[in-house]
C-alpha cells in the first residue's frame, strides 16, 4: 500500500492498493475511487468486532455504525478519503506497543488489523460545560492508520508527570502512555465568567499529545451570525 496527502488547508489522502489489497474507513468518508476498487460495507468491514456492544461502543465514540472495506480486483487501484474541515491528515503506525486515542471524529482509515473502539467517554454535562465532551476513540491492533485532526496542530512530547490541561476541543490525540483525567477551571469567577467552559483536559506524560487549533463549536459559533434565520 501506498499513500500520498495532498494539499494543505483542506487535504485529502489518496492511497494506493495493489491488486487484492484492503483498507476500510468509516462511512461517509469516501470522496473518489477508481474502476478497479470494490466496496463492501458491513458492521464487521476491516476485520472489526461487530457484536452489539462492540458496535455501540464504536457509534458512542463517534464511529459511524457501517464501516466500508475497499477492495482491488483486476489490478492496482486508488481510493481517496476527504477531510471534513481544514485542517491536517497524519499517519499513525498502531501496534500493540502503541495505540492512540483520537477525539470522536478523528478517524479517517486504515488497514485491516486496525481496531477502532470506544476509549474515554465522560458524562455528567460534560457535552454542556466542556464543548465537544469527553468522548474519544481508541485506536489499536496491528498496522497503519489515518486519522484527520482540525486547524493546526502543535504537538508537545510530555516528560514523565508532566502535564498539560487544555479545553476538551482542542484535544486532538495523545499516546496511550499518556494518562488523561478531568478537571475543573480553577476560581469561581473564572467558573462563572470566563466563557471558557468549566471543564479542563488534563494530560500527562510521558508520551506525546496532539492539540489541534480548530474545535467544531468555535467554528459553528463563528459563522452562526451570517446564517439566515429560519422563520
Amino acid at each position: 500500500m501506498q499513500h500520498r496527502i495532498i494539499g494543505n488547508t483542506m487535504p485529502v489522502l489518496e492511497i494506493g492498493l495493489d491488486n487484492g489489497e484492503k483498507v476500510f474507513a468509516e462511512s461517509g468518508e469516501l470522496a473518489w475511487l477508481s474502476s478497479t476498487v470494490q466496496m463492501q460495507t458491513s458492521t464487521s468491514a476491516g476485520g472489526q468486532a461487530s457484536g452489539f456492544f462492540a458496535t455501540l461502543g464504536r457509534v458512542i465514540s463517534g464511529g459511524s455504525l457501517f464501516m466500508t472495506e475497499y477492495t482491488t480486483e483486476g489490478g492496482p487501484g486508488t481510493v481517496t478519503f476527504a477531510t471534513k474541515m481544514p485542517g491536517q491528515i497524519q499517519r499513525l503506525d498502531v501496534s500493540p506497543e502503541m495505540t492512540y486515542m483520537v477525539h470522536r471524529h478523528g478517524f479517517m482509515c486504515a488497514v485491516n488489523g486496525v481496531q477502532l473502539e470506544v476509549g474515554f467517554q465522560r458524562k455528567f454535562g460534560a457535552g454542556v460545560f466542556g464543548g465537544e465532551g469527553f468522548t474519544m476513540q481508541k485506536i489499536s491492533g496491528q498496522g497503519i492508520a489515518f486519522v484527520e485532526l482540525y486547524g493546526e496542530v502543535i504537538t508537545y512530547d510530555l516528560a514523565a508527570g508532566e502535564t498539560m490541561r487544555c479545553l476538551p476541543g482542542f484535544c486532538g490525540m495523545f499516546e496511550q502512555t499518556v494518562t488523561m483525567s478531568v478537571t475543573t477551571v480553577p476560581g469561581l469567577a473564572n467558573k462563572l465568567f470566563g466563557g471558557d467552559g468549566i471543564f479542563l483536559l488534563a494530560l500527562t506524560g510521558p508520551g506525546k499529545i496532539w492539540l489541534q487549533s480548530m474545535t467544531l463549536p468555535n467554528l459553528a459559533h463563528a459563522i452562526s451570525p451570517y446564517l439566515p434565520d429560519e422563520k
